[in-house]
Formats: C-alpha cells, structure tokens, sequence
C-alpha cells in the first residue's frame, strides 16, 4: 500500500462509527480541481484606453495635483493595478520606440539616466483632450508641449505575479496585489484544497452509495449527495441522500420527475429537519406535518439515510448549512445549485460534470459535448461565485483514481 492509501486509511480510522460501518468498500483518493469562475473564462484581457503624459520629474507632484482637479483621485483607485508614474526605463519596448522615435526631445528624455517621468491622466472616455493639454500647459516644463498619448491597458487587477510581469511588458508597468479580483484568491483555494483532500474520498464513497442504493430501489436516478460538518480536527457526517424523483411518480411520457425530490435538496432538507429537532427539543414542542403528500420526499427512506438522519447535528445552533461540506455525485442544476447557495454551504465537490443543465461550472454549456447532438445551453452560469450574488464559495470537481465506477446518467437531465 502506497503512502496515499496509508493516510486514507488512517482519514477513514479517525471517523465516527457510523461512517466505517457505511464505508465497506475500498476507496482510493481522487484529484480536486478547482472550479474557475465567470469572471477568470472570460475577462482575461479586458482592455480599456488611458491617456498618459510625460513631465519633468521635480514638477510630478504638481502635475498629479492639478489633473486631480480634472478628475477624481477615486476614479484613477479604480485601476489600482497600474502604476500611476512610470520611468522612461520602465515602459514596454514597444512604447520606448515609438515615443524614442517622434521627435529628438523624446530620443534625449530615453537615454541615459532621464529627468522625465510619464504618468496616467486618467480614462480616455471621462477626460476632454483639450481641456487636459490647457491644464497641464501651466505646468512647469510643459508650457511648450503638451505630450498627451492614448495607450490600451488591461482594466482588471492580474491574478498572479506572472501575469502582473506580462502586462508590464505589454501594456503598462503593472502590480500584483496579492488579490484576485475574478474569483477566490489562489491561497484560500490551496488553503481549503488541503482542509479536504484527505478525506474528500470518504464522502464521495458515501454519496456514491446511496446514489446506486436509491437507483436499485427505483426511486431516483443514479444520484447522491453527502453533507458534513468539519471543525476542531472532527469531521462529522450531517445528512446523507439519495435522488428519488421518480418514487410515487412513475417514469411517465415526457414527466421529469419530482424536482423537489433531487438529492441535494433532500440533503438540505435533511440538516433543516435536525435543526428543527433539536430546537423542539430545547422548547419541549413537536409540530405536527400540515401537508398530506410529502412533495419534498425528504424523509429518509433508505437504511443508509435512515442511520445517518438519527445522529444529533454536530452544531444546532448554526443557520441551515452554514460552513458545511456539500459532496455530489453530479454537477447540480441551477435549482439545486441556488439552494446550495442560499443554505450557506461553505464548500461544494462534484464527481461528474452536466455539461447542459449544471449550475456551478462557468464553462459554456452543452457546446461541443458528443453525447448532446449540438446542443447548445448558453454561458455556464458559475453560481458558486458570482458578484451579484450575496453568497459565494468555493467549488472542486473531483477526478476519481478508478476505484469508483462512474455513475452515468443522460447529460441533459437536471441533477
């Protein structure tokens, strides 16, 4: 046994009883890839135009304070990336020759130790060229010439130092702030990459099987999903659930099956059940159902559930999924994927990808995909991380090392 298979022993010795006496089978670690947001597929090089000017370097400050009155100082904070002065030393090759070349004066201020700085006004689009060559023809050192260029810069912050060293050599001399304005910063997913990578395999093992349970049984398709709570060096298994869309529906015509019944909606229902129990116990009531047909069909029906669902939640006072851990045999829909969101969950991973209808991947949906027949689902909505929304986490797929079989469904149902 490799050293891998060693500390996935010791994640799985470590774990409640409940959890070994599930996990009966072999398991072996997988690989987790982290989801890329909107933003990171599609804003790479997002340009926009400044105007930039060149002054003597003892009237910089005047200068700056001047187009200040031109335009706010917050508006240039908006591209904190970029360097607002710039030595002649410091400016892409290609804005070195052409400036060089223009006139003698600009071959003087490019060679040797220069006294001239260049510096960015401010956007093309907010700013009047004449009013900018009237205000900065007061300066000292300016009253000649006005030198005024327009120059195309990347107007999102880069997302690692080589990328900050790449504009700098194409655009404008840029920083790297330690951020990543597209999505979560690189060390908070290496962060919690490693929080989960050890036992990660144990969850998926368990969302697994009762995805093949509840398909064997008739009630669902081959669908699962496992929430778990991780804190204090515990994790602790939270809700445990199988798909059961089509129990009392009956595959019929062109019917989807009950929508409420997907797996990682009955999982959800399932930490919202204990909660609602320990706090009827705190308060000595018991609410009665007030519906007569359970459309949630979150009860657990499975033994595998049923074991799980009588353990106490590990924290009863937190709201719904607060911090929790969603384990997924399959990408969820964008249903799904909203109830994920909107439960608070901390962390999703998901085995398999659905390319038309998933909810989380920001990858173009459906296009290209052989089994789909050229169909065609849109932008991937991403929704594990989005701007708009008041709730964000981080998102893994997760690559099996072969010892799970695959849990093939059709790639346009909603999981």
């Amino acid at each position: 046994m490799d050293e891998d298979g060693r500390s996935l022993k010791r994640s799985l010795a470590a774990q409640d009883p409940i959890v070994r006496e599930l996990i009966q089978d072999e398991i072996e670690h997988g690989v987790l890839i982290p989801l890329k947001t909107t933003l990171e597929l599609r804003d790479d090089y997002q340009t926009g135009r400044v105007l930039i000017t060149r002054t003597p370097t003892k009237s910089a400050n005047p200068a700056i304070l001047l187009l200040r009155s031109l335009l706010p100082d917050e508006i240039i904070k908006g591209v904190p990336h970029l360097r607002r002065c710039a030595k002649p030393s410091d400016l892409p090759a290609h804005l070195k020759a052409q400036f060089m070349n223009e006139s003698p004066q600009s071959r003087q201020i490019h060679t040797g130790k220069s006294n001239w700085i260049y510096i960015i006004v401010g956007p093309e689009n907010m700013l009047n060229r004449d009013e900018v060559i009237r205000a900065l023809s007061t300066v000292e050192g300016m009253e000649e010439e006005v030198f005024l260029r327009s120059i195309p810069v990347p107007m999102v912050s880069p997302t690692s130092q080589v990328q900050a060293a790449m504009w700098s050599q194409h655009f404008w001399p840029s920083l790297y702030r330690k951020n990543n304005p597209l999505g979560p910063h690189p060390s908070m997913i290496a962060r919690q990459t490693d929080e989960i990578a050890d036992d990660a395999a144990i969850w998926m093992a368990l969302a697994h099987k009762v995805a093949r349970q509840s398909h064997e049984a008739g009630y669902g398709e081959p669908m699962g999903a496992c929430i778990i709570q991780r804190g204090e060096g515990k994790t602790t298994v939270v809700a445990l659930s199988g798909d059961c869309r089509w129990r009392h529906q009956g595959k019929v015509g062109l019917c989807t099956g009950n929508p409420m019944a997907h797996a990682a909606m009955r999982a959800i229902s399932v930490v919202a059940q204990k909660l609602v129990r320990a706090e009827n116990r705190k308060t000595q009531t018991r609410q009665a159902p007030i519906l007569e047909f359970e459309a949630f069909q979150d009860s657990p029906i499975l033994e595998d559930e049923k074991k799980v669902f009588e353990l106490e939640h590990p924290n009863p006072d937190g709201y719904l999924c607060h911090g929790l851990e969603m384990y997924l045999t399959h990408e969820p829909c964008v249903m799904c994927s909203m109830a994920i969101l909107h439960s608070r969950m901390g962390k999703i991973v998901f085995r398999h990808r659905m390319p038309l209808t998933g909810g989380l991947c920001a990858e173009d949906r459906g296009h290209g995909h052989p089994s789909l027949k050229g169909a065609d689902g849109g932008r991937g909505l991403g929704l594990f991380w989005r701007r708009e929304l008041n709730w964000s986490m981080v998102a893994w797929e997760w690559e099996s090392s072969g010892c799970l079989k695959p849990l093939r469904v059709d790639k346009a149902i909603h999981a």
